[in-house]
């Protein structure tokens, strides 16, 4: 994908990916013990929050996750794209639950949510987790898929204000948009099957091709 800045807002924006409507409300939960309101992103799926103290969550394997917002605007959100391309721009036809799958249709969506809650595009806050090497079996998507999101962003003009990518564990991710706190830690390997397992289940085919902080929490 060919990319310059300012060529974002070629499809209608969005706020919520594949898990719409009262999809959404289910997935959003109370966490008793951090007591703050949850809205897990699942794989091929993301989601823009304007509620202060909301806090988006997710578990990467090889996915990557990119966590972005206006700090003025008070909004912000959380995608988890599968692989890096072959996605929406090359499958114009494909439903939006397919073409987020792919990470140059995935964060075309984030973005344009953002911008379409209020957000500006000089403001943005840019900052991306995942894309490991989990197990073999997956050529190296991984790895693929962090190359794409920094090269999707550097061809987009964005600063990467934070990052935690590569590597051979998956990484749970806990992201508070009002205020561009990211938590996060790796996943053990007794836990690194599952997250494969679940990934795999997608039967995807892979394809060759400082604002807040970063926290590590147990």
């Amino acid at each position: 994908m060919n990319t310059t800045p300012g060529s974002i807002l070629r499809r209608p924006a969005a706020t919520e990916g594949s898990a719409a409507g009262p999809t959404a409300e289910r997935r959003r939960y109370y966490d008793p013990i951090l007591k703050v309101n949850v809205v897990q992103v699942f794989q091929g799926d993301f989601y823009v929050s304007t509620r202060e103290g909301e806090m988006l969550a997710t578990v990467l394997g090889s996915c990557v996750a990119a966590c972005i917002r206006d700090p003025v605007a008070a909004v912000g959100g959380m995608n988890h794209f599968l692989l890096p391309d072959k996605g929406g721009d090359n499958n114009p036809d494909l439903p939006l639950s397919a073409s987020l799958r792919y990470g140059s249709y995935s964060m075309e969506q984030l973005i344009n949510g953002i911008l379409g809650a209020g957000g500006r595009r000089e403001r943005l806050e840019v900052k991306i987790f995942g894309g490991a090497n989990v197990l073999a079996g997956l050529r190296g998507i991984g790895h693929q898929n962090a190359e794409f999101v920094e090269r999707y962003l550097k061809a987009e003009g964005f600063k990467i204000m934070g990052a935690d990518l590569r590597g051979t564990l998956p990484r749970k991710v806990q992201y508070y948009p009002s205020t561009g706190v990211v938590r996060m830690k790796q996943i053990e390997d007794a836990s690194a099957k599952a997250v494969f397992q679940r990934e795999s289940a997608k039967k995807i085919t892979a394809v060759q091709t400082t604002a807040g902080s970063i926290e590590l929490f147990d």
